[in-house]
């Protein structure tokens, strides 16, 4: 369970890959507008007013006279310039003040720089201390003069805020809160492509008509069309391989029945056993000839008919059985081999007579060519779950279970093979079965001897 939990979400989606797209233009958008404010922020005059300035000369020069107190001012005003940076919890871009008075420093704050010289009185410069960058200005007055420092340089304001987690923390803090509204935007955005990609899985192998959703978005439109031009392709190409399949197959029938005529015919006015011989190789040779030719038309129409549309509405599938099972009682008879029915009910499915004659027919006839003599062919009819579930099992060598799959494919016989014949009957009864929306299967038989063929068809409503 779990680890198809991870593999589901290790899979890359489209949804996925559009919401890391969001979130990291989100971040993109958020980086620059923190680069803009950095950038217009280590260029721009400084937070300190120069009211404030003459505040701080002017305290200085009332109180020049009484040291203790004028330390006392400057502290509380030092105090009160960096309470909101204080409350901001960013001290590092709080501002710092030196005062002088007649040359001689009276006040210092306590984390700011020594030997700071200003470039002039209203300028903003950036020094260098310690190879630490400050912005500093300052004003004089007299024989009084303040300087204001200020950390210095874009890198460095960015430093101090990602350690302050004002750069990570609103990402942190809101892209789990976009994730939902961007999944369900995308999700409603993509609303078309789900339509088309369930009209797609909806198609039955044989089902090539156009698509007929037609979205009115440029780009999906553009997929169906292209789309529909393959289908198209497809259509055709796979009409010409039935039309070639079906004019050969019709062509070979006149010419082998016209060999077989002349063959009985020699038979009967040769007597030399040498001669049968080569006679009845020949017949056989064209009966087999003939029979695949049969199984090519038979394929043929199946696959004509998948595609034509609707099925018919009823056909009693035990009165069917009942009728080929006596069809082909004499084929059973003359390899000694017991047919046996059990259908105890009426059931009826959905389909095509023809189709579901081919149907019944290959499986009874591969049971009874592939049975030893002496033993017994059963078909069985039952209904389970709103299914007619028809068995056929012999007696005979069976399928080894690796080769389940591959016995359906075209001209595929299993190997060690001693009957004659074309690989192509299960190949039918598959396409059939596809046709009539149902399923087949191959099980072993009783005991694990011989092969059971499961067939399961979707019953007729009543």
């Amino acid at each position: 369970m779990m680890g198809r939990f991870w593999a589901t979400l290790r899979q890359p989606t489209l949804v996925r890959r559009l919401m890391m797209a969001q979130m990291l233009m989100l971040t993109m958008v958020w980086s620059l507008a923190v680069a803009y404010v950095l950038v217009e922020g280590a260029d721009e005059a400084s937070t300190v007013s120069r009211g404030v300035l003459h505040a701080i000369i002017s305290v200085t020069d009332n109180l020049a006279e009484q040291p203790q107190r004028q330390e006392q001012s400057l502290r509380a005003i030092d105090e009160a310039l960096r309470e909101e940076f204080e409350t901001g919890k960013v001290p590092e871009l709080a501002p710092r003040i030196l005062v002088w008075r007649e040359g001689k420093l009276v006040y210092k704050s306590p984390d700011a720089p020594s030997g700071i010289r200003s470039a002039g009185p209203e300028q903003m410069e950036v020094v260098y201390i310690k190879g630490q960058a400050w912005r500093s200005r300052s004003l004089a007055e007299g024989g009084t003069r303040v300087t204001v420092l200020e950390a210095g340089g874009a890198w460095q304001l960015f430093i101090t805020i990602n350690s302050r987690g004002y750069y990570l923390l609103p990402l942190l803090i809101s892209l789990p809160f976009l994730l939902v509204p961007a999944w369900l935007s995308i999700r409603l955005a993509m609303r078309p492509w789900r339509k088309l990609a369930q009209e797609v899985a909806a198609r039955g192998p044989q089902d090539l008509r156009p698509l007929a959703f037609k979205p009115p978005h440029g780009e999906l439109a553009a997929l169906v069309d292209n789309i529909n031009a393959l289908l198209q392709r497809v259509d055709a190409s796979a009409a010409r391989e039935r039309s070639f399949i079906a004019d050969a197959t019709h062509e070979l029938r006149t010419p082998l029945a016209a060999m077989r005529v002349n063959v009985e015919a020699l038979q009967g006015q040769v007597h030399d056993a040498r001669q049968q011989e080569l006679l009845d190789g020949i017949l056989n040779s064209g009966n087999r000839a003939a029979r695949l030719v049969g199984q090519l038309l038979q394929l043929t129409r199946s696959e004509v008919q998948a595609g034509a549309g609707e099925l018919p509405r009823r056909q009693a599938l035990d009165t069917l059985l009942q009728d080929r099972l006596a069809a082909l009682s004499g084929l059973a008879q003359a390899g000694d081999i017991e047919l046996e029915l059990q259908a105890s009910v009426s059931l009826s499915v959905p389909g095509q007579r023809e189709s579901l004659v081919s149907l019944i027919d290959n499986l009874v006839e591969n049971a009874i060519k592939y049975s030893p003599r002496g033993s017994s062919v059963t078909v069985s009819l039952h209904a389970e779950r709103g299914q007619a579930v028809l068995h056929v099992a012999d007696q005979g060598p069976g399928i080894a279970p690796a080769l389940y799959d591959r016995v359906f494919d075209r001209f595929f016989r299993a190997p060690q093979q001693v009957q004659p014949g074309s690989g192509l009957g299960l190949s039918i009864v598959a396409s059939v079965v596809r046709q009539h929306g149902g399923t087949i299967q191959l099980h072993s038989g009783n005991g694990g001897l011989g092969l059971l063929v499961e067939v399961r068809l979707p019953l007729a409503e009543a």
